[in-house]
Order: C-alpha cells, then structure tokens, then sequence
C-alpha cells in the first residue's frame, strides 16, 4: 500500500532476520528499507508470518496481522508500527473458546475509527470470528461464526479468510470459504455476509445452491464496491470453465446502495490535487470540500480533476451532476 508519505509499505511472510517474515518501505524509485523483522522477541511475542497486507490508518501509523505467533498458544497478532518502523503488537489472540485465532487476512479501519478483521479459526465454534480492535489494542470478539445452533453446515457461514471492507451504508462486508446452503459439499461452499459495527451478523447469498456451481464456490476473495454502489468480487472455484470443478467466477452483487464518488488520495493539504472517481460525472456543474467549492475539470465522464481548496475542512465531498448529488465514500481528511 501507497502511504501518505509517498513510499510503499507491505510485508513478506518469511525472511528477514528471522527468517519468519518482515514488514518493508520502498520508494516509487525501488530502493528498499526492511523496517522489522518478526520473532524479534521471546517466543515469538511479537509475531510470525505476516501474510496480509497493511493499513494506514487515520494516525498515520500502518497496521497488519501476523498469522502466527505472539507467544502463548501462537495463534496471531494485531500490530502497530510506524513509518519509520517502531513496531508494537496490541494483541496476541489466546485462540478458542474466547477468542478467534489465526488472522489470515488484514484489517480496515472503519468510520468509527475502530480495526476490524477476521480470524480464520476459533470463536464460539472454531470456526472463525469478526472482532474490533481500537487502535490502542482494546480487542472485542464481535462475532464467531456457525454459532447458530443449527449445526453443518453452518448457514452463517464458517471460515472468514479475507479482509472486510466498510461499504457506504455503514455496514462491513466480507466472504467465507465454506458454510451456507451449498448443497454441493455437506459444509457448504461459501457465503456473502455483512456485519453491522454493533456485531448483527446477515448471510446474504449461499454459494453453489446449484447443480455444477454454476455461480461458483469457495470465494476466496475480498469484495470491492465500486462507484456504481455494486459489489464485485471472485471465487477460487465453479462457474462454467473448463477446469475440473470449473474455474473460478467474477461476479456482482447488488444491494441496493446508491452511487458514490471516489477521492484519490483520501486526504491532502490545501493546494493538493485530486483526482474523483465515479460514473456519469459530464455535465458536472460543482465541486466542494465539505461545504467549500473548489474548481474542477471534467476529464471524462468517469474522473475529474480538482484541488483541495482554501478554507476547506475534514468532511464529504460532494459533486453535482446532472443526475444528482454524490457524496464520496469516505471523508476526506484535510491534515
């Protein structure tokens, strides 16, 4: 991931000084800086196998996920580090029955400011978890999936591998590999769900219902919202290729939310450019920074390019079109 600062940060999950894995800068020009290396602490405190990527968050620190480690048991860490590559581990996760254990996948960091992720495992029933984390490490299970009472094959879904995304009604989306109604495979082979911030759990499409999995199976995959308010996402497996068991699906999924403008980056100093993204933006006959009109040019009817104006503030930015007004997804933040 591109940090505000210009430079690209990510992990790798072995090598280093450990030999188990590493979180690195490198500058749009390719040299490159190894920040950290894991199991840099007894037992491993600090974590090992850091196989997802990271986030910047709002404090300007990144944060990740290491899948193993953190002394104890070893079932993962939520970590902390700077850009310049101080690192602080906010939580080691202590596995089943009270916690998720094994982040496969990394985080996002919602509009209440809070972490949120996945574990693969543990919870309830073994079989995965949704939690929150502040970014002072305060950890709360939010949900542990196939505890319905229902029993396999957990119509819930069970086995959370990917990082949520918060869509624009609030609430955070996201897949499991197996679990639902899949009648293909006794477990099920895979779910769309949504969680609400408070932790209300929704199974919203059953992957393989059909006979061939025409739809497809196993949705190894983040979802994407894009502009439209549309999902997109991918499944590892199904569909009508020729592969055996079919070679995976692109797919869609509409829930009814209404389109949205896309700022890159998400903030800048007065002055900054940025470029908005979106659909139908020809005919646009304003731009503003929370309330603060800036000058645009409408490149195409898919991007315009404005800058950040004087006397803007933190907040939504809206566009005017012909169609209607669009907010961006996120708030714009103004440093």
């Amino acid at each position: 991931m591109q940090a505000s600062n210009g430079n690209f940060y990510g992990t790798t999950s072995l090598g280093g000084a450990h030999t188990l894995g590493t979180v690195f800068k490198i500058t749009p020009k390719g040299a490159l800086t190894t920040l950290y290396s894991f199991c840099a602490k007894r037992n491993c405190a600090d974590g090992t196998y850091p196989l997802a990527p990271l986030i910047q968050a709002t404090d300007g620190n990144l944060y990740g996920t290491t899948f193993y480690g953190g002394g104890g048991g070893s079932y993962g860490t939520v970590f902390r580090i700077t850009p310049a590559g101080k690192l602080k581990t906010l939580h080691a996760f202590a596995g089943y029955p009270t916690e998720g254990y094994y982040p496969y996948s990394g985080l996002v960091q919602a509009s209440d400011g809070n972490l949120y992720g996945t574990t693969q495992n543990g919870g309830g029933n073994y079989d995965g978890t949704v939690f929150r984390i502040t970014t002072a490490g305060a950890l709360t299970t939010l949900y542990s999936f196939c505890d319905l009472g229902t029993g396999y094959p957990c119509p819930d879904g069970l086995n959370p591998s990917v990082a949520l995304i918060q869509a624009t009604d609030g609430n955070l989306y996201g897949t499991t590999v197996y679990g639902g109604s899949g009648a293909q495979y006794f477990m099920g082979l895979g779910t769309i769900f949504d969680i609400t911030t408070g932790g209300t759990e929704t199974a919203l499409y059953d992957f393989c219902t059909q006979t061939g999995c025409p739809d497809g199976d196993v949705p190894w995959s983040s979802l994407l919202q894009a502009t439209s308010g549309m999902f997109y996402g991918m499944t590892a497996g199904g569909g009508s290729g020729g592969c055996n068991g079919g070679c995976g699906t692109v797919f869609s999924l509409s829930m009814g939310l209404r389109p949205f403008v896309e700022t890159l980056p998400t903030s800048g100093k007065v002055g900054a450019k940025v470029v908005i993204l979106g659909n139908n933006l020809k005919g646009t006959t304003s731009v503003s920074f929370n309330g603060t009109t800036a000058t645009f040019h409408v490149v195409s009817a898919t991007e315009i390019k404005t800058t950040v104006p004087t006397g803007a503030t933190t907040g939504t930015v809206q566009v005017t079109t012909p169609g209607g007004t669009l907010n961006s997804n996120v708030v714009f933040r103004i440093p």
